[in-house]
């Protein structure tokens, strides 16, 4: 991925579809809960809007970059949801604009970005195109929430290869973060995408591989749907406890979603 142009393409288009589902909400419809604990939509927005304004300073000012990590150090659990509170206090109208305004400004520095410069983010540093990719995951995550609560399907596109891409280079980390020592030999994975191609990741000949479609793998990286309702296989022990942990994003891990029966 030595040019990012591709990946930045997609997330503005991942993104103006969100913005063309909100866009249209009446204020009463912004406060509407999603399937994320105590968040609104006007906190998935707002999520997203911050999250894409510490993108923008990891490209263009580390300095100020570093001072945000320092705040996330000292309040680890409450940094994320503070942020969506904050923005979510915005009229909806406000908190539209600043998205907009946020996500254009990363656009262009992620497309002014040296060649084969790194910035720091909240785990290791990243390229552009792999920041890319990250506001890309994030934006079609929280979108599902968002497309959940208002009842409205939202097809699978082939954009989900970014996705795919980052939750597989992301297993180690993804152990790291769990406190478990990642598995020393690497996986196969084969995931079929949207339009019936299949997309293969790692050693045709690996011992150990995880197979299904690519949209359930998505679901399962980003959180947004519990193992037990997709269609996921794993082959090898290693690679099965890799499905209970998996996740593409940065820091710690999240609670999930329960299996859709739990409760009943």
């Amino acid at each position: 991925m030595s040019d990012p142009t591709p990946v930045i393409d997609d997330l503005r288009e991942e993104s103006g579809e969100l913005d063309a589902l909100v866009a249209r909400l009446s204020p009463g419809e912004w406060r509407l809960a999603t399937p994320a604990p105590r968040w609104t939509i006007a906190h998935q927005i707002a999520h997203l809007a911050w999250t894409d304004r510490a993108a923008l300073l990891a490209v263009t000012d580390e300095k100020g970059f570093a001072a945000l990590v320092e705040q996330a150090l000292a309040a680890p659990d409450r940094y994320v949801d503070d942020g969506a509170d904050e923005g979510a206090r915005q009229a909806p109208a406000e908190l539209l604009a600043g998205w907009r305004d946020g996500r254009a400004a990363l656009d262009r520095a992620l497309r002014e970005a040296p060649p084969g410069a790194r910035f720091p983010w909240y785990g290791p540093p990243m390229a552009a195109a792999s920041m890319a990719t990250a506001r890309l995951m994030e934006t079609w995550a929280h979108g599902l929430d968002i497309a959940d609560t208002l009842g409205v399907t939202r097809p699978p596109t082939d954009r989900l290869r970014h996705i795919a891409r980052i939750g597989v280079r992301a297993r180690d980390f993804a152990h790291a973060a769990h406190g478990l020592t990642p598995p020393a030999e690497p996986f196969r994975v084969e995931l079929t995408g949207p339009g019936g191609d299949l997309w293969t990741y790692g050693a045709e000949d690996a011992h150990q591989r995880v197979t299904g479609p690519a949209l359930d793998f998505c679901l399962l990286a980003t959180q947004r749907a519990h193992r037990a309702d997709l269609a996921l296989r794993a082959e090898g022990p290693d690679a099965d406890r890799w499905l209970d942990i998996a996740q593409a994003f940065a820091g710690p891990p999240g609670a999930g979603r329960p299996p859709k029966g739990a409760g009943r």
